[in-house]
Order: C-alpha cells, then structure tokens, then sequence
C-alpha cells in the first residue's frame, strides 16, 4: 500500500512576525528567547520549520559594533496548511508573551525559485 495517498501535501509558508514597538518589548523578548529557542528548534528538527531567524534594523551590518536591534521574527514553514502555521505562530512564547505584534503577523504561502 502506498503512503502517498495517506500523507496529507504539505505546503511552503513564509512568515513576518514583527515585534511590538512598545516600551518593554525588547526585555519581554530576552526574558523568554531560551524558551522560543527549544520550541523553534524542535520545529526545525521536526521539519515543519525551514529555516527561521531574528530581523533586525539595518545598523546591524552598516555598524557592526553597534547592538543588533531586534524588531521582528520571519520563518518559512512547511505545513499542511496556512491553519496549522497560523496554529504554531499563536502558540509561540513570543506571541504569547507580547513580543509579537499579532495585528501585523503575515503569513502567506511561498514558492521558492530555488530549493531550501
């Protein structure tokens, strides 16, 4: 019996998740990034995480020396749908804890031009 048929497609998503410009918003991110860290982490190992990372403001490259300021998240996920992704996102400690905006989350399906 084939697996195919059983294995539910899976599809790529990108996701912006930007930090809240609030005050306090940078210490709430610190406070529990170890925690967001094993969670995204298990999500990469899992393989519904593609890659992920922090973005930061432009001074991060134009002045090395200076602190990275960090101002959001972006992923690219592989789910099998915009409905679990958008399920993950909300159940992040970074969404759960105030340091994502959730009135500026974007997730979108994506089509690379290139393999990831």
């Amino acid at each position: 019996m084939s697996t195919a048929a059983s294995t539910p497609a899976r599809h790529r998503f990108f996701v912006y998740a930007p930090d809240k410009t609030e005050e306090g918003t940078l210490a709430r991110r610190l406070s529990v990034r170890e925690q967001h860290l094993v969670g995204a982490k298990k999500g990469h190992e899992s393989g519904i995480i593609r890659i992920g990372g922090m973005i930061t403001t432009p001074d991060a490259i134009t002045n090395p020396d200076a602190p990275k300021k960090m101002v959001g998240s972006t992923f690219i996920f592989e789910a099998e749908s915009l409905e679990q992704v958008k399920n993950l996102i909300e159940s992040d400690i970074y969404y759960t804890s105030g340091v994502w905006d959730p009135e500026k989350i974007v997730i979108l399906p994506f089509f690379s031009a290139f393999p990831i």
